[in-house]
């Protein structure tokens, strides 16, 4: 029986013992049930079905997920009795996963064929109000296949990689799934990402085309991408003359580029032996410089020696035919590389492959949104991330859902544009982080209440752990008490979510991602790599594989060996967690973000919780400064809401604060106030530039170009001498 289970004695009946809890006040005191009317539809309508399930998808892996695969397309199904075959111990030999080998199958197929129909698969909201398209999926089938079609013509084949630099605009999950057609293997990096880090990922991908817009705006800023992809291309060429690199630029309504003319092997174990190339062509499509007055020109050539040469998408596309045969691919090819944001030193591009991920999205994005035919969903993320990939593309087109991709930011024009477009399409499911929310919760609920959200049913929240009141002020205000919050835990490499809430059966305790997604088996260890029994607090880890788990580090695999398998037998998480006494689980931040305070292990993250339940507080980051005498102490980094005065008053009762949720030992001795934190693209604090703050270091930080914005750090560093102890 897994850890999990363990800690469930009753974990086969319905009467399983909720724990309570206390946040704020007597209402909140036990664990928030489901809302009635979400159980009496959900696909999993009670705990004793949740158990049920769970209980079939570990003991028997192959039946319960063969169920669910017999849904998906196949050109050729799985041999009987092989469906699974892994190693996660090293000593035992190679680490490897291999879910439905010798299986075949077109992951765009399920896409863009499942409903030939007019039904509407996305809905754009430009960056302004007002600006929006819609495309069915007939449609996308059509354009699917012409850009694929021109990507065939410019010579990309099976295997070779493919780098989409692009805003959220619909030519990306075209772009996307057209390589999926053909067997190309898309890597897509964030639109914000600078030319250094875009030049990293082309290189280390060895791609073969760099899919690129003209530029794009994020509220009033303007992303100017082509200018960046020019860079990246210089970037390139004086680190790797040697290289030869062909850059053509695809895109409808949007500027685009294509690199290298390589051969892949399409097995992972081929991956690095495959030789760099040189940018030729360039198509540039007319898209935003035209329409906004004031952006700067596109139409001059990169400043390169690279023989490149211009031509237009619109031209391109024109000229392609719609009919295009999918590329039948095994199961365990490459579908994509998704870089993580190299924010601590050479990122890491995360392979996933085909059979897998897409049954593994598949299913999580039915169960976790707990989708319906009638549904509207909306996901906030960037599909530069991982988010984006997993459940703006691939999950939920894969049922047939009806999607709302965002280009804009929550604030802009006003704080409530994100609840302007949940009534705009009457969406029903909400997917968001919570740093979006903290965000928003600074201009306080009016922005909110203004807006009827009268179809909401599920929101979610995804990319780090969402403090109980920030959890609190989502459930109550934004979903008005009657929606399900499901607060999904899972990283890049997992593929989608490990650890979560169902909407229709799970009780909720607001900073829990509650319990495991079927067929995951998850484990605590302790700083011996002995697996914790019961309640208790250790790293995360997983004892077996579920589809979506990552095969390899793109050319490293032994990095990946050593990353994520270090502990034999079991796949390391590199996050803290703990279990309570009646087994739901509660992330407490990275493993790294510990500190050792006077011979006390300390969470930055549960600091962090007790300092933003202050009703002063917007966001707080605490990492640790050297100290003589106690080894390490709490630094916190603070920022205040309007109308709050960074005073040594105010500070004293934030240390309060903290002393009566955590105790004296937790009490950050230091307070800076700080207008920003340092965060990358994707939202996530750098807490690395923080602890070098922190310990005294004011000139050298190391690889900034993830960094959101640049002039953060020296704020902080100019504020430092002010912070109050």
């Amino acid at each position: 029986m897994c850890s999990f289970c363990s800690v469930l004695p009753v974990a086969m009946s319905d009467n399983v013992r909720m724990a309570t809890f206390s946040i704020d006040s007597e209402e909140d005191e036990q664990a928030i049930l489901p809302p009635p009317h979400l159980s009496e539809k959900a696909h999993c309508s009670s705990f004793s079905n949740y158990l049920e399930m769970y209980s079939q998808s570990v003991k028997d892996p192959e039946a319960f997920w063969t169920s669910f695969a017999n849904e998906l397309t196949f050109f050729k199904k799985w041999e009987t009795g092989c469906f699974l075959d892994y190693n996660f111990d090293r000593r035992k030999g190679p680490v490897y996963v291999r879910w439905m080998p010798n299986a075949s199958l077109n992951t765009a197929w399920r896409q863009s064929c499942i409903l030939l129909v007019t039904s509407v698969i996305a809905r754009l909201e430009g960056n302004e109000p007002g600006v929006s398209m819609k495309l069915t999926y007939r449609e996308l089938l059509k354009l699917v296949c012409k850009f694929a079609n021109v990507l065939k013509r410019k010579g990309v084949k099976k295997g070779d990689r493919v780098i989409i630099y692009l805003p959220m605009i619909l030519e990306l999950p075209i772009a996307m799934l057209a390589c999926a057609r053909i067997g190309a293997v898309h890597s897509t990096v964030f639109g914000g990402y600078s030319a250094q880090a875009l030049a990293q990922r082309i290189v280390d991908a060895k791609a073969e085309v760099v899919i690129t817009a003209d530029g794009s705006y994020r509220g009033k800023k303007p992303i100017l991408l082509k200018q960046i992809t020019d860079q990246a291309i210089s970037i390139c060429e004086k680190r790797y003359l040697a290289c030869e690199i062909e850059l053509q630029t695809l895109s409808w309504s949007v500027e685009q580029n294509i690199q290298n003319q390589l051969q892949m092997n399409h097995q992972l174990d081929r991956y690095r032996h495959v030789r760099n190339v040189i940018v030729k062509h360039r198509i540039i499509v007319r898209h935003l410089a035209d329409n906004y007055t004031g952006f700067p020109s596109t139409q001059q050539d990169c400043k390169s020696k690279l023989q490149v040469q211009n031509c237009w998408f619109d031209e391109e596309m024109s000229a392609a035919d719609e009919n295009c045969e999918s590329e039948w691919m095994d199961s365990e090819d490459p579908l994509f590389i998704l870089y993580t944001s190299g924010s601590t030193g050479v990122p890491k591009g995360v392979v996933h492959t085909q059979a897998g991920y897409l049954l593994y999205v598949y299913t999580t994005f039915r169960y976790v949104f707990d989708y319906q035919d009638d549904d509207v969903y909306f996901c906030t993320a960037d599909i530069g991330w991982i988010t984006g990939h997993s459940y703006v593309v691939y999950g939920p087109l894969a049922n047939g859902s009806t999607v709302v991709m965002f280009e804009g930011v929550p604030y802009y024009p006003e704080p409530s544009r994100y609840w302007d477009v949940v009534d705009k399409y009457g969406v029903s499911k909400f997917y968001t982080a919570p740093t979006a929310i903290r965000h928003l919760m600074k201009f306080g609920s009016s922005y909110v209440e203004r807006c009827r959200l009268d179809r909401l049913e599920v929101l979610g929240s995804v990319g780090e752990p969402i403090n109980p009141e920030v959890w609190q002020w989502y459930y109550k205000v934004v979903g008005k008490s009657r929606c399900a919050i499901v607060d999904t835990y899972w990283q890049t490499e997992t593929g989608g979510h490990v650890l979560t809430p169902l909407p229709g059966c799970t009780n909720m305790k607001p900073g829990s991602a509650s319990f495991p997604f079927f067929g995951v088996k998850p484990v605590l260890l302790n700083h011996d790599g002995q697996e914790i029994v019961g309640p208790g607090e250790g790293q995360l880890a997983f004892s077996a594989p579920w589809p979506g788990i990552a095969r390899s580090l793109y050319g490293n695999h032994d990095r990946y060996v050593d990353t994520y398998f270090a502990v034999p037998g079991y796949f390391c998480t590199g996050d803290g967690c703990t279990r309570d006494e009646d087994g739901y689980y509660w992330i407490t931040g990275r493993i790294d973000d510990m500190m050792n305070v006077s011979g006390h292990l300390l969470s930055s993250a549960e600091i962090e919780n007790a300092v933003v339940s202050h009703p002063a507080v917007a966001e707080a980051a605490v990492v640790c400064a050297p100290d003589p005498v106690k080894g390490q102490i709490p630094y916190c980094f603070v920022t205040l809401k309007k109308d709050y005065a960074f005073t040594a008053e105010l500070v004293l009762d934030i240390k309060q604060t903290v002393r009566n949720q955590i105790g004296p030992v937790a009490t950050p001795e230091v307070f800076q106030q700080a207008e920003s934190l340092p965060k990358t693209r994707s939202g996530k604090i750098l807490r690395r530039v923080l602890r070098d703050v922190a310990g005294g270091n004011t000139t050298s930080f190391g690889d900034l170009s993830t960094l959101s914005e640049e002039h953060v750090i020296a704020d902080l560093v100019n504020s430092r001498s002010s912070g109050i102890r």
